[in-house]
């Protein structure tokens, strides 16, 4: 009976919700009822909340990704790296992300640190923090551009019925050459702000302990939801800890499963 009247009252509030986005931005009658509730749920159900975060989302898109998609030719080093993988699916049927750190860099060309720049506005962090860090670290970033493909490219496999996906971050062999403090706040910041309820787990495995001092940097970037959600699992106990969310069939063969890595972009 409660679980109905929670259901009748988000069906109410996505209501309310599609009319006013709607009058603000006629592109967003494009969005589907799942993403509004999205939205709604990851703002506590506060309409005016949900309303302003999916507003500054249709607008980040648009200016961000005005193709629609990033495209394996924007960003080729990228690509060429060979640090992400996407195959298999969980016992709930969310697909799995693989991501190897140890292969991913910081672009030491300052073209890469601009770009970055100019698109941090659209991030609703606060704005001073954010280019405090940037300044303090003098950390050089990659674009968050290969962050939207490689959401784009994982949220394109979920199967209808679910809304979520699971990802393996591996740091293995992770060193501070592989400490992209900016392209981390990037990623956690279009993840959660401009893909609000679709991680389902974050599995951080052989985390050495230099990154230690990285995460205490990253924790109050991260919000209590997505806090709840990162699981830190040590060597040792990895394969067992993954195999209580994911079949054998469907567990990278990396971790003693059967399902061979597939590059990003391949899948």
């Amino acid at each position: 009976m409660e679980s109905r009247r929670n259901e009748e009252e988000e069906r109410k509030r996505i209501d309310i919700m599609r009319a006013f986005v709607e009058s603000q931005d006629p592109s967003s009658k494009e969005v589907d009822n799942l993403m509004l509730r999205r939205f709604l749920r990851a703002r506590s159900l506060d309409v005016e909340k949900a309303s302003q975060l999916l507003l500054k989302y249709l607008k980040w898109r648009r200016e961000f990704v005005p193709k629609g998609c990033i495209s394996e030719s924007e960003i080729p080093n990228e690509i060429a790296d060979n640090k992400a993988f996407l195959q298999g699916f969980d016992k709930k049927g969310c697909p799995i992300l693989l991501f190897l750190g140890a292969r991913h860099f910081q672009n030491q060309q300052t073209d890469g640190l601009d770009e970055f720049k100019r698109n941090i506005g659209y991030f609703p962090l606060s704005c001073s923090i954010f280019r405090n860090c940037i300044k303090l670290l003098n950390c050089s970033t990659k674009s968050p551009g290969f962050v939207v493909y490689m959401l784009d490219k994982t949220c394109s496999r979920i199967p209808a019925g679910e809304e979520k996906f699971v990802v393996i971050a591996d740091l293995q062999g992770w060193g501070y050459s592989n400490s992209d403090i900016g392209g981390y706040i990037a990623a956690l910041t279009v993840l959660q702000e401009f893909h609000p309820e679709r991680l389902r787990k974050l599995f951080i495995a052989n985390a050495p302990r230099i990154f230690a001092t990285v995460w205490k940097i990253l924790c109050p970037f991260i919000d209590k939801e997505t806090k709840s959600k990162i699981i830190f699992v040590e060597k040792r106990v990895l394969r067992s800890t993954l195999l209580e969310e994911i079949e054998e069939e469907q567990l990278p063969q990396t971790y003693g499963g059967k399902q061979p890595l597939i590059p990003i972009h391949q899948a």
